[in-house]
């Protein structure tokens, strides 16, 4: 995906792009991201989900890395992974750099 060259991390962010483009888990993001463990029955007070479907949208958190669970005796802990979202502000730093680059080299041959 990428090279030490670019930049930034050999890590995809595509998993990452792709779990927050839902209002729910950015809620559930939000509310981990003060660093507090929360329960899944915590993380469900004030949302329209049973706790099944915040189960669902934690899990798909976890796979893309913005999320860590331990399990507690009966119960799933969960925590916000702040390393992974500054991976992806990282990558996101050098394509707006490239980006950057791109247009200034474009403007530099239009003034020609």
């Amino acid at each position: 995906m990428s090279s030490p060259e670019s930049g930034y991390a050999l890590v995809d962010p595509a998993p990452v792009f792709a779990a927050l483009g839902d209002a729910t888990r950015l809620e559930l993001v939000s509310r981990l991201s003060d660093g507090q463990a929360r329960s899944i029955a915590q993380l469900t007070g004030g949302l329209r989900l049973t706790r099944q479907g915040v189960t669902k949208h934690l899990r798909v958190l976890e796979h893309a890395g913005i999320v860590n669970s331990v399990r507690v005796g009966r119960e799933s802990q969960f925590t916000y992974v702040p390393e992974r979202m500054e991976q992806v502000q990282s990558y996101l730093e050098t394509v707006s750099r490239q980006w950057d680059d791109a247009l200034s080299r474009l403007k530099s041959f239009v003034e020609r």
